[in-house]
């Protein structure tokens, strides 16, 4: 049975992942920041000696790294420093790597959806610290995929998303000028859990097809419209993802929002 370890297996993404995994075979083993599942294994992503030791004593055929701290002073260390030890460490191994990256690498002001070969343009903290851990990944591990993904959902019959959770504040305004191509988690992560067996390696950009503002996710989560207004500065504007190479490389389909919440198109 081969072995998976998925970084973060007690996150949004995570869970799911772990779960797919072990519904396909997989021996899997999950590192968590906090207290770690029954199984799993307490790991601070900030240490990167501890990081390496980790990785290297669980031995895993791959590794599925979805861990991350948005904010805060951990926030590189855990972005870049992390993620560089992990891929040293699955290069030492001769791991199979899908490291997950995000739609923020890119500054959203390029009027169309970005290709894989587009240069990371990051203009916040968050998609710099994104942009500069793809770097390191991919220079300590030649073979490493990199998922770049977008706004993650639950959607009905799951665990709600920060995004769908924010729609039940009354005081919550949504940005009706921010574009971003959101995806399903249980898509996502049979998707990520397909690049680590598939021969693939560079970025993938692996997100939904429909192309929403986050007013038109909100309205969608809601089921009705919501309150909405421009975004302030600095915040990128237009991230969708060409996901044409995802669509002809991956069997895993990855649905639109509007499919996913059952909503018609003209919502």
């Amino acid at each position: 049975m081969p072995r998976l370890l998925v970084t973060g297996g007690s996150g949004f993404l995570g869970r799911r992942v772990v779960a797919h995994a072990r519904g396909l075979g997989w021996d899997v083993v999950a590192t968590t920041f906090r207290s770690p599942p029954g199984d799993g294994v307490r790991l601070d992503l900030a240490d990167p000696d501890a990081v390496e030791a980790a990785v290297v004593r669980v031995a895993p055929d791959a590794v599925v790294h979805t861990a991350y701290d948005k904010d805060g002073e951990r926030a590189w260390q855990v972005i870049v420093d992390g993620s560089a030890a992990v891929a040293r460490a699955a290069a030492r191994l001769g791991a199979r790597l899908v490291h997950v990256s995000s739609d923020l690498v890119f500054a959203g002001d390029a009027g169309r959806p970005y290709v894989e070969a587009d240069r990371a343009d990051a203009t916040t903290g968050y998609g710099l610290a994104k942009a500069v851990a793809e770097r390191e990944v991919r220079a300590a591990c030649r073979e490493a995929v990199v998922a770049r993904t977008s706004l993650i959902i639950g959607g009905p019959g799951r665990d709600p998303s920060p995004h769908e959770r924010a729609v039940a504040d009354p005081s919550a305004v949504f940005w009706t000028d921010s574009l971003r191509c959101p995806v399903q988690v249980d898509d996502l992560a049979a998707a990520l859990l397909e690049l680590a067996g598939l021969d693939v390696s560079g970025p993938i950009h692996v997100a939904g097809p429909d192309e929403l503002t986050r007013w038109e996710l909100a309205s969608l989560v809601a089921g009705r419209p919501v309150p909405g207004a421009a975004a302030p500065a600095g915040v990128p504007r237009d991230c969708r993802l060409d996901t044409s190479l995802a669509r002809r490389t991956l069997k895993a389909r990855l649905r639109g929002m509007r499919e996913v919440f059952g909503a018609s198109s003209q919502m």
